[in-house]
């Protein structure tokens, strides 16, 4: 059966000749008043990949794509995959410092979405270019990309890295993923250089069905195009299931949502009372939750009545997968019950699903592998998620690693040291809060403008507190998980 998927799999490319062929004029992608149908992607991503083409971009380059959410993005993406190329997606509202370390990591053939002083000397196409109308629209020789995508993320030193996922950019008609897979229309409401839209994106497509894709989350337009366009499916962050939660109820329960067939949660723990509550409103059958990061080595996945039945898990092993709760210090193997780091081991073995840029993968002497999060399995196998080890905070479904914001706030003249932690949000789940050791007094705004102009919106401390005891420890570790602690007990004792 593997080997007969294994041949059955085509490139992503000409999965969507296939589509356009069989109906052109079915709509791929919606985005709002546009509509772009199969035909129009196929002929435009066909000219703007030969265009790519005269710019050096050839099979394994990669191509960043400093674009917004809309129809230029998946355009560019797919002319990526048409010359065997691979996307490398980034925020289009990075600053420029941080936006500049990734294309240096990446190192990527074209940038899409910058001007000529921005992308300092790389081969470029600033954004809104439309490919030269005399250039073939007819497919283009079919290749397979070595990596379906780049996505970039922070890291722990501060340094961005790049994850490469070791499967190809091919799409099997005879095995499509059943997280991805809707019959009608998927709704997208998350932006496309995260892993899951990203994905909800392709394989909604590539499975036929049709894609509306939102520029920025609103929950009451979010809610508005699932009664419009009839969707069957949808993934949400936490974050986004509460900003609906919190809409008037007359608002929220006057929208027919009768043709969602399933909806998912992942990219960061779901609060119990908020799955507890979907639950009740849209019903058991309904409701998922999916556990796993983006270098896929292992994750889990729980419908809503086994979530029931272990309120609060994130479910057991998807596949073949297996996981280990192990002691962060001694990595030895912990016993049910016991908070403690999650390794996984992919069934087809270790280092056998992504590679780094930049980075090196924490694994155990026998290849288990971890990327930092915490948790602990019950009797039955099921996993409950902890903290990160790594204090990595998680707002809004999107990762912020403190010692990124940490480096921007040191540089500022008046700051002597600091140390950011994450703490309790119900909107985001946890905020940005920063302690700072100051030289001379500065006020909150400017040293907010100052992280500004170095990190994304997101990573901008949400509040800060002026402190003279240590912030580091005698061997010049930072003291996070006790700083932490310390504010929480506050917290909780006022």
């Amino acid at each position: 059966m593997a080997e007969y998927r294994a041949m059955s799999a085509i490139s992503y490319g000409r999965r969507v000749t296939e589509l356009a062929a069989e109906q052109p004029d079915a709509p791929a992608f919606v985005f709002e008043d546009q509509v772009l149908t199969r035909g129009e992607l196929e002929r435009d991503a066909n000219r703007r990949a030969r265009e790519f083409e005269r710019r050096g971009v050839g099979p394994g380059a990669l191509v960043t794509l400093n674009l917004p959410n809309g129809l230029d993005w998946l355009k560019s993406c797919l002319a990526t995959w048409k010359l065997g190329a691979v996307p490398n997606p980034l925020s289009s509202r990075l600053p420029a410092r941080e936006r500049d370390a990734i294309i240096d990591r990446a190192d990527p053939a074209l940038i899409v979405g910058l001007d000529a002083d921005e992308a300092r000397g790389r081969p470029y196409l600033p954004a809104g270019f439309e490919p030269d109308a005399s250039l073939s629209a007819d497919p283009l020789p079919d290749v397979t990309p070595p990596h379906e995508r780049a996505l970039a993320s922070g890291g722990s030193t501060g340094l961005p890295k790049l994850i490469l996922p070791r499967n190809p950019g091919a799409y099997d008609p005879e095995a499509p993923s059943h997280l991805f897979k809707a019959r009608r229309a998927v709704v997208v409401p998350g932006p496309l250089y995260h892993a899951v839209p990203f994905s909800a994106s392709w394989q909604g497509l590539f499975g036929g069905a049709k894609v509306v894709l939102m520029r920025r989350f609103d929950a009451s337009e979010c809610l508005a195009l699932i009664e419009k366009h009839r969707a069957d499916r949808i993934h949400f962050v936490p974050t986004m299931m509460q900003r609906i939660w919190k809409l008037p109820e007359a608002e929220r329960k006057g929208r027919d949502l009768s043709s969602l067939e399933f909806v998912m949660t992942g990219g960061a723990p779901c609060a119990a009372w908020l799955m507890q509550a979907w639950i009740e409103w849209l019903g058991p059958d309904l409701m998922h939750e999916a556990f796993g990061p983006s270098e896929r080595i292992g994750g889990t996945f729980i419908t809503g009545r086994e979530w029931l039945e272990h309120p609060g898990s994130v479910g057991r092993p998807l596949g073949d997968g297996t996981l280990r709760i192990l002691d962060p210090e001694t990595l030895e193997e912990l016993p049910p019950g016991e908070m403690g780091e999650i390794f996984s081991l992919p069934a087809s073995g270790p280092g056998s699903t992504y590679r780094y840029v930049g980075a090196t993968a924490r694994r155990t002497e026998d290849g288990w592998e971890s990327v930092g999060d915490m948790g602990y399995l019950d009797e039955g196998g099921y996993l409950y998620l902890g903290d990160r080890r790594s204090d990595m905070i998680l707002s809004g479904g999107r990762n912020i690693y403190p010692a990124e914001v940490e480096h921007a706030l040191d540089e500022h003249a008046a700051v002597r040291s600091s140390c950011v932690i994450g703490l309790p949000d119900d909107d985001m789940g946890s905020r940005v809060h920063a302690l700072v050791e100051l030289a001379h007094d500065v006020d909150d705004e400017q040293l907010r403008a100052h992280v500004a102009e170095r990190l994304v919106g997101y990573k901008v401390p949400s509040s800060f507190e002026r402190v003279s005891e240590p912030l580091r420890n005698d061997a010049g570790k930072m003291r996070r998980s006790a700083l932490r602690a310390e504010r929480l007990e506050r917290a909780g004792g006022s």
